[in-house]
């Protein structure tokens, strides 16, 4: 049977170190004086000797050895003042990862982007944030609405930047502006090189779309069925992306629908490929910023919509407000 007189062995249940008890502990280790230690971390003689002393009786073990002439480690004491260390340091790299969360446009910044924006979009995001805010680590992931949403839902992505209305429960969008549809035609084509098309030529021509998945073929497909072009109407999907798109309607298999955005891009290199605009008001869609409904992030978001409409002002689009509505 234990002796009642022998003092427990083991840390105390229930009892926790503090940062208080842990940052005199490693002031004494360091200057293995208590009057020094004290000075250092601007704590009284008193307390902080009662705070090692507590440390010692939480963690059940003698951690020094006190003489009248001085002060030292015990063998525990030794390995337990590494490890003290250890504990202060990544507080203070918790501090510090916490001040700079709350600065705006730093850290990670991971945004989801669709295929048939990236190419013609980012060189004007990239530039604006290397320029505005060069402490924010952007990270672009390139993937089909589905994803990016499912990847938004998680966790995984921050910020989405796609086609909407998107209709999902929980999703903010931040409109950036309006671009047209552009009819592109094969040289000699009856339609080519005209500002004036009918939606209604939809109705009865070849036309080439995108691969199942992808927002812009649906969007298209939505264009037609207003035009009053039948389900049944001929559709040949064999492009995975646009610029296999348009190779397809240079070698005159059909006609495609592109974003005003996609156009240059897209067409210029090919003395093939001709280009017609609609009749007002042409067929178009919105582009918008999307962030998960009360994120953390979402003034620094808002704020970054802001910039991006500026921005966009020099590419061929219509500008939204921040309401949505027309700048």
């Amino acid at each position: 049977m234990a002796s009642p007189y022998l003092p427990p062995l083991g840390p105390q249940r229930g009892k926790q170190p503090s940062l208080s008890q842990l940052r005199a502990f490693v002031a004494v280790a360091e200057h293995l004086h208590f009057r020094d230690a004290a000075a250092s971390i601007g704590m009284s003689q008193p307390a902080l000797s009662g705070a090692v002393s507590a440390l010692e009786e939480a963690l059940g073990v003698q951690l020094l050895e006190r003489t009248t002439r001085k002060v030292l480690l015990s063998p525990a004491g030794e390995r337990l003042a590494v490890r003290a260390r250890a504990v202060l340091d990544a507080v203070a790299e918790l501090m510090e990862e916490a001040e700079a969360a709350q600065a705006p446009f730093t850290g990670v910044l991971r945004l989801g982007v669709i295929p048939t924006v990236a190419p013609y979009l980012l060189p004007t995001v990239l530039r604006l944030v290397h320029r505005r805010y060069p402490d924010l680590d952007l990270q672009v992931h390139e993937e089909q609405t589905s994803s990016l949403l499912e990847g938004l839902a998680a966790g995984r992505l921050d910020l989405l930047l796609l086609a909407v209305p998107l209709g999902v429960p929980g999703v903010t969008e931040l409109p950036l502006f309006d671009e047209d549809f552009v009819l592109v035609t094969p040289a000699g084509h009856p339609l080519a090189g005209r500002d004036d098309i009918p939606r209604e030529a939809l109705r009865e021509l070849r036309l080439l779309l995108l691969d199942e998945g992808h927002c812009l073929r649906d969007q298209a497909l939505d264009i037609c069925r207003e035009a009053g072009r039948s389900d049944g109407a001929e559709v040949t999907t064999t492009a995975a992306g646009l610029a296999t798109l348009v190779q397809l309607v240079a070698g005159g298999l059909g006609v495609t629908l592109l974003p005003r955005t996609a156009v240059t891009v897209e067409t210029a290199r090919n003395t093939a490929l001709w280009t017609g605009f609609f009749a007002d008001p042409a067929p178009s869609r919105r582009i918008a910023l999307a962030m998960r409904t009360g994120a953390a992030r979402q003034s620094e978001f808002e704020e970054l919509a802001g910039a991006l409409r500026e921005a966009m002002r020099r590419l061929p689009v219509r500008v939204a407000g921040a309401d949505g509505t027309g700048a």
